[in-house]
């Protein structure tokens, strides 16, 4: 694929959504961390079910290190893995409180160092929190999750055998990123939820059909 047809995939996946976000709820960049640390494994509206519950009784560090683990479970028992998380809910709200303030660091190291949190959440929270594009040293900030790297990979945009040779490959590959990195994580999460699904894409219904190059395409 060359970068003509990147550009128009990018350009179209625009035209019918110029300002996407997560589908994830949150009103601030604690309630975003949590949301993410919780929807491993798990549908954002599982997510979004339980901290509508979670969120009016504590939606700070402090507040839910005050409900304790089993607590927290209770809320978030509806959710896969929901002793893990509990767990790593916790421990990461104590580190917030006693090394950070209470604040979520805008800082990818610190964010990683956090229980629960991998690359790909640090890069969600950094880029849709804080509107980060770059780091520091120009190194830029996507979270690539499997709906992602389905779609890079059979549409021919990017290659990568794992989540991060994916990413990097976005990341190269991506003509003019200035106009169009900060939203292809969410352009290319919500093509892959909703149309470029795993078991059957919906090929009849995609609007970059005639650009992609998989090889196998449906009527739907």
């Amino acid at each position: 694929m060359n970068n003509l047809k990147r550009r128009e995939i990018l350009s179209r996946l625009r035209d019918d959504n110029p300002h996407p976000t997560t589908e994830l709820n949150y009103n601030s960049p604690f309630e975003l961390l949590i949301a993410v640390i919780l929807s491993a494994q798990a549908t954002d509206v599982g997510v979004n079910k339980a901290t509508a519950r979670l969120y009016p009784v504590a939606n700070s560090p402090e507040a839910i290190l005050a409900l304790g683990v089993d607590g927290l479970k209770d809320y978030i028992k509806t959710i896969g893995l929901f002793n893990a998380k509990a767990e790593n809910v916790i421990k990461t709200c104590r580190i917030l409180v006693e090394q950070h303030g209470s604040q979520v660091p805008q800082d990818r190291a610190a964010l990683e160092a956090l229980p629960g949190v991998g690359r790909k959440t640090a890069n969600v929270v950094l880029n849709t929190a804080f509107g980060w594009l770059k780091d520091n040293e120009g190194r830029y900030f996507l979270a690539v999750d499997t709906h992602i790297q389905r779609v890079a990979n059979r549409t021919g945009y990017a290659k990568g055998k794992t989540v991060e040779q994916t990413e990097q490959a976005i990341i190269k590959n991506t003509p003019n990123k200035k106009e169009f990195m900060f939203n292809l994580h969410h352009w290319f999460i919500l093509h892959g939820r909703y149309v470029c699904t795993a078991r059957k894409p919906k090929c009849g219904a995609c609007i970059i059909e005639d650009l992609c190059e998989f090889k196998e395409k449906t009527e739907y």
